[in-house]
């Protein structure tokens, strides 16, 4: 994938997957895309209406919980809350969106898969198969009556439009010509390779090193800054100013969106007899690892971390926050299913005024000044050791068989010299840094392996850099990789011709989100 930026890989990664989208959204309990009038917004059931047609929240309820569950078989097992945090349940949908407008693209340019490409696909799912591994029809009928509940004409008939989606979208890709100018270009500019080994210099480093200021220190710093005092106080209001806080556990019996009276009858008897459990003695973290149908805390005994108010549905809220530190809620209903809450801390609303905390935020920022100095004070040094002919990994080295801590994604508590992968001048960003235009700038600059003769600055950091590897392209270089590149040049391609077909699509059609629908099944997500 060299070359493809994450965005770019992220729709390749469409493209491929359009080809087993039915798999994935229209497996067990899924239901088709339904139909209502043009134009108008999705019925309460429907995530979204692509032309008219509704996508039923069940499809994105269903393909939603095949996205978690593929992202901890690839042993990503993150939180339904962090996902959405991420926009993945946007991402979804979006898929569901892409997916409809092609199949109705497909159906107006007549492209329809035959009859035997529609019996193989069936026939190579493994759902179907016998015990011993071929294609069962009493079987097929079996788990489309029990498990996907369809007859075997609406499966089918929506197989067809998924994969007349598939062949739209190949349609689509035929466009991708690359020509040797082309290829050459892309050569260019991926030829011309530099690594670097750096190390970052953060006032963070060096703010236990700084003492606390005298009383005249601080009365002369607090009045040369009192602008930035206040502004440092109102952009963290919110430190200061503290809303009532408890620290929870829960136990969630889980309810399905359209669940009947009856189902939500017997989840509230399930929550009354687990509060009955808990009334006898049972520890409650104990309990929610065992009965907890919430994904996301169930490991850690139903451990919700500290929670405001406002981060909850209201009658929740209300239960949760009139008890005592210790205390259990009765069971509360919430779109979600039937809530046992544990108050384990409770904590009372703070209001500290800017005059209250004003002598804090002075020390804090005086000792930041001060860090700062001494971070590029050490960097300026480091530099020219590095120009005398010590090298960064000989100032700044990593334990044998360790990576550095930037690597780990740890707190880095000391400069640690870092090599970075072979990378390009196609864009701004520095391997394990991130955005350093005047560093890349530079780099490139360079003919050769070099120390580079400034001090950086990326985030709040100083960097001091050294070329250890210089490449640039060449006629042999391209003749190795050229076909390498033309196929990575075609993807490209593909991507960007899918990109703006899916966009005319959407700009010359009508579609309508739900979000209270997809609110409605993802809930606050623990």
């Amino acid at each position: 994938m060299d070359g493809l930026n994450p965005r770019k890989v992220f729709s390749l990664l469409f493209i491929i997957g359009i080809a087993v989208v039915f798999t994935l959204q229209f497996g067990p309990g899924s239901n088709g895309f339904g139909s209502s009038g043009g134009g108008q917004a999705p019925g309460a059931s429907a995530v979204a209406t692509v032309n008219g047609k509704e996508i039923p929240l069940r499809d994105f309820s269903m393909a939603w919980s095949r996205q978690m569950n593929f992202l901890r078989s690839q042993g990503n097992p993150i939180p339904e809350s962090v996902a959405r945090q991420f926009g993945l349940d946007k991402q979804v949908l979006d898929r569901l969106v892409n997916a409809e407008l092609l199949a109705q693209s497909a159906e107006r340019h007549g492209i329809a898969p035959s009859d035997e490409e529609l019996r193989k696909l069936i026939h190579e799912n493994t759902d179907f198969h016998s015990k011993e591994g071929v294609f069962d029809f009493n079987r097929y009928q079996q788990v489309l009556r029990d498990f996907y509940r369809r007859t075997p004409q609406e499966y089918e008939q929506e197989l067809r439009r998924q994969m007349a989606a598939q062949k739209m979208i190949d349609v689509v890709r035929t466009g991708a010509v690359v020509s040797d100018d082309e290829v050459r270009a892309r050569y260019e500019k991926e030829g011309n390779q530099a690594k670097l080994v750096f190390a970052r210099f953060l006032p963070t480093m060096y703010a236990d090193k700084v003492p606390a200021p005298t009383a005249a220190q601080l009365a002369a710093f607090q009045k040369a800054h009192e602008k930035e005092i206040a502004d440092y106080y109102a952009a963290n209001s919110f430190v200061y100013n503290v809303p009532e806080r408890i620290r929870a556990r829960q136990i969630l019996v889980k309810v399905a969106p359209d669940a009947t009276a009856e189902q939500k009858a017997q989840a509230k008897a399930k929550a009354e007899g687990l509060r009955k459990e808990l009334e006898g003695g049972k520890d409650f973290a104990t309990l929610a690892k065992a009965s907890s149908d919430d994904d996301a805390t169930k490991l850690k005994g139903g451990d919700l971390g500290w929670v405001e108010r406002t981060t909850w549905d209201p009658a929740l809220a209300n239960a949760a926050f009139a008890l005592k530190a210790g205390e259990v809620t009765q069971p509360v209903e919430s779109a979600l299913g039937v809530h046992l809450v544990k108050v384990e801390e409770k904590k009372e609303a703070q209001n500290k005024k800017l005059d209250d905390v004003k002598g804090e935020i002075a020390t804090s920022l005086y000792k930041q000044e001060q860090a700062k100095g001494l971070a590029k004070a050490e960097a300026d040094k480091a530099l020219a050791a590095a120009k005398a002919g010590k090298p960064l990994k000989e100032q700044f080295p990593v334990p044998a068989g360790q990576q550095p801590a930037l690597l780990r994604f740890e707190a880095e508590t000391k400069p640690e010299a870092v090599e970075t992968d072979s990378f390009t001048a196609q864009g701004d960003s520095v391997p394990h840094l991130g955005p350093a235009p005047e560093l890349v700038k530079a780099t490139f600059e360079a003919k050769g392996p070099v120390v580079l003769d400034q001090v950086f600055t990326v985030g709040e950091a100083n960097i001091v850099a050294q070329v250890v590897e210089r490449e640039k392209p060449d006629t042999a270089g391209f003749d190795k990789r050229k076909e390498e590149l033309r196929t990575q040049a075609r993807q490209a391609k593909q991507i960007e011709l899918t990109e703006s077909f899916l966009k005319s699509l959407k700009k010359s059609g009508n579609v309508v989100t739900n979000t209270e629908a997809i609110d409605s099944v993802l809930g606050s997500a623990g």
